[in-house]
């Protein structure tokens, strides 16, 4: 038998259990969330606790951690508030400017400004999305938890943008050959896609799941 690190949780810091599971559950995908203030400011900030979770209804969750005091970063107050944002997902060409709209701005500047992306209009959210994004989802709030530490934001998918050549829609394919997304690795080390390989599905598990 292997030898393994044997850990207790209730017995070390929420950040030492941050960083353990933040580098151990990995890839994670990300999400260059838009959202609009009331006043009409454009923020852009870019989060890896990010993922689907189902089809029917489509829906997804992104959960963002609390500043000290309680206070909320501008995508949490902006969600909150409206109760609207759009999901981006940051292919090689963009990937800079995606971990740049990380870097904290005052409430009144936005991120997309700061970093060369253009907005762009959605058509049933309030907030634009990214012209320079291979793929958008607009997204309605349906659910929000929140724990000491995170609100945690499950958003009900309602149009989908997607660069022109990336999906075939006579058979609701997506060409993988022309989508090079990046994720996040432990520490703040990224991935490419490109290194990819293909294995069958046993016939007894469920398809769509085997496929996700």
């Amino acid at each position: 038998m292997t030898a393994s690190t044997e850990i207790d949780f209730s017995a070390i810091t929420a950040y030492q259990r941050y960083k353990l599971m933040a580098s151990l559950i990995v890839p994670r995908p990300i999400a260059l969330v838009t959202t609009q203030s009331a006043e009409g400011v454009i923020n852009a900030a870019p989060f890896s606790m990010f993922n689907m979770l189902g089809e029917d209804p489509p829906i997804l969750m992104i959960s963002i951690n609390k500043l000290q005091d309680d206070l909320l970063k501008d995508t949490s107050a902006n969600i909150l508030a409206s109760g609207e944002f759009v999901v981006h997902i940051a292919d090689e060409p963009m990937a800079e400017q995606m971990h740049r709209c990380g870097e904290r701005l005052p409430a009144t500047h936005s991120e997309l400004d700061a970093v060369g992306l253009t907005p762009a209009p959605s058509r049933s959210v309030r907030p634009p999305r990214i012209a320079q994004a291979p793929v958008a989802f607009e997204c309605r709030l349906s659910e929000k938890l929140e724990t000491a530490s995170r609100h945690i934001f499950i958003g009900e998918v309602l149009w989908l943008h997607a660069r022109e050549d990336l999906i075939d829609l006579e058979r609701y394919r997506v060409r993988l050959q022309n989508y090079f997304p990046v994720a996040r690795f432990g520490a703040s080390f990224y991935v490419r896609t490109r290194d990819r390989f293909s294995m069958e599905a046993p016939h007894e598990v469920n398809a769509i799941d085997s496929l996700g």
